[in-house]
């Protein structure tokens, strides 16, 4: 289950971006204005990068899979290399003599390859050819400040804390994001923020109506909807750090609960099939779904230290798991997730050298693989396979591995690209920045991180054992006033017995990873 959260809804300043995405707005700029006003903001990212022995040379799992995609030519080859780029655009729209704002996030050639188009054969192409679909439009929102509170409506994006559950996807390295077309309100009182939310998280089969214009949805008893409640204490970036330099203590928090339901199911509206059907009622199943999901995030300030915390709880049942019609199972199907992170950071702002440990924890699944991306029909996994599904009915009817969300980075190969997320484990990330000197408009740092992390089941593990590894994570990075930013990432990747291949006595051999970030602001 995707988790639950709440969205932006009001903003900090007059000059506030459209990118935000959590409770970090305040709703300054949705203010009367003389004439129409239109806000434009951004990034040109591009980057490249070099794998090796991302697949740890410990041969195939018990499916016939690599660990990580291999060279077609040279399976037994070591590198693979890419290149992709996106445009960024994020636009608020002010409504003249009205507290009113319509706001828009355009993705141009999103995560695009470099060289993935050429207009002929590869050896005579001369040109790239435009992508299909080069605008995705990720949210569209309009946002009103009424005189009780602020009111939102629209596909919006959703944010919460240190983003471990929801995250907006707004970093610059992100490359998702979570939206939900949501109605909500949010007001101020007593000190603190307060917000109820009510999203259309699924919808359909579909039918066209007459007009060849508009479809209707054919059966309102599948719908998947969800209700959240949220309220928070929080202060805006600048109000932080002049407290912090003033040398005050600034405490922060928040929790939200939201509960999700859905009566019916027509799973062949959603499942990839052989043969499409066109949707008929024989094809509707009860499903019987409730989850809900609890979370609290907490941060302290001081003039030296910076302490942030998020733990998260979701439950969920499930009466009929069956995705088949008329092959119904005799069991239901339950979840208990939960994860938890803290971030630590000494420095003060004039500081040279900021450095801290954190710490992190995604509960498991005794089930063989991690879990971390199964699909709906995917068969069972293999002792030492890396992924499968968590509930195998109808022996195995749990699915309690909690996934961080991707973009939510604690490292760079293991958990960010050879398992795809944090999931059954637990992990202490030590880390230090160093700010070197000063060049023109920018400055030049250097960061490290080391990660090292555990699984809490070893039957996850394609090993068998619990201990997964040790990264480095080294940046050299070039950050400017006016917005151009250049990143240098290295990674290595030292694995340890939970990746060996014990089938065939291979010992799994160590990743590297160099990455080079540009990125153009606006």
């Amino acid at each position: 289950m995707r988790p639950l959260g709440i969205a932006c809804l009001l903003v900090l300043s007059a000059s506030c971006p459209a990118y935000a995405t959590g409770f970090t707005d305040i709703g300054q700029d949705i203010e009367a204005r003389a004439k129409t006003e239109f806000d434009a903001h951004g990034s040109l990212r591009l980057r490249g990068e070099t794998l090796y022995n991302l697949d740890l040379d410990r041969g195939l799992t018990p499916s016939g899979e690599p660990l990580f995609p291999v060279p077609l030519a040279d399976p037994g080859a070591q590198i693979l290399t890419g290149a992709d780029m996106r445009l960024r655009t994020d636009l608020s729209f002010y409504v003249p003599e009205a507290a009113l704002a319509v706001k828009l996030r355009l993705d141009v050639i999103d995560n695009l390859a470099l060289g993935s188009l050429p207009n002929a054969p590869p050896m005579a192409t001369s040109s790239q050819t435009p992508p299909e679909f080069a605008f995705r439009v990720k949210r569209a929102y309009g946002e009103v400040l009424l005189p009780v509170g602020l009111l939102s409506a629209g596909r919006m994006g959703s944010h919460w804390g240190l983003g471990m559950l929801t995250n907006g996807g707004d970093c610059a390295d992100c490359d998702s994001g979570d939206a939900a077309d949501r109605i909500a309100f949010v007001t101020a009182m007593a000190g603190h923020i307060w917000a109820l939310a009510y999203d259309f998280s699924s919808s359909g089969p579909y039918s066209g109506r007459r007009d060849g214009q508009r479809v209707i949805d054919l059966d309102p008893t599948d719908d998947v909807r969800t209700v959240t409640f949220a309220f928070m204490r929080y202060y805006n970036d600048k109000s932080r750090a002049r407290r912090r330099r003033s040398g005050k203590t600034t405490v922060e928090y928040g929790a939200y609960a939201s509960y999700r339901w859905q009566r019916n199911d027509v799973p062949s509206s959603y499942l990839s099939l052989a043969n499409p059907v066109e949707p008929l009622a024989t094809q509707v199943m009860a499903r019987g779904l409730w989850a809900a999901a609890f979370d609290v995030w907490f941060r302290l300030t001081c003039p030296v230290v910076r302490i942030e915390f998020e733990a998260a709880l979701m439950l969920a049942h499930i009466d009929q798991p069956s995705l088949i019609p008329g092959a119904l199972l005799n069991d239901s199907l339950d979840s208990t997730q939960y994860g938890a992170a803290i971030e630590t950071e000494y420095g003060a702002v004039a500081d040279a050298l900021h450095f801290g440990i954190d710490l992190g924890l995604a509960s498991g699944d005794p089930a063989y693989g991690f879990g971390a991306y199964p699909g709906a029909s995917d068969p069972a996994a293999h002792k030492g396979d890396l992924d499968g599904p968590q509930a195998v009915p109808p022996g195995d009817n749990r699915v309690d591995n909690f996934r961080f969300h991707p973009d939510y980075r604690i490292d760079r190969i293991l958990f960010h690209e050879i398992i795809g997320t944090v999931t059954d484990a637990v992990y202490v990330r030590p880390h230090l920045r160093l700010r070197i000197l000063d060049i023109g408009p920018g400055h030049l740092s250097a960061g490290l991180a080391a990660v090292a992390s555990w699984a809490l089941y070893a039957s996850s593990t394609p090993g068998g054992s619990h201990a997964l590894g040790v990264e480095i994570d080294p940046t050299l990075a070039y950050e400017t006033d006016f917005g151009f930013d250049a990143v240098l990432e290295y990674g290595l990747l030292v694995p340890l017995a939970g990746l060996d291949n014990v089938t065939d006595n291979l010992a799994a051999k160590p990743a590297q990873l160099v990455r080079l970030r540009l990125s153009y602001g606006f």
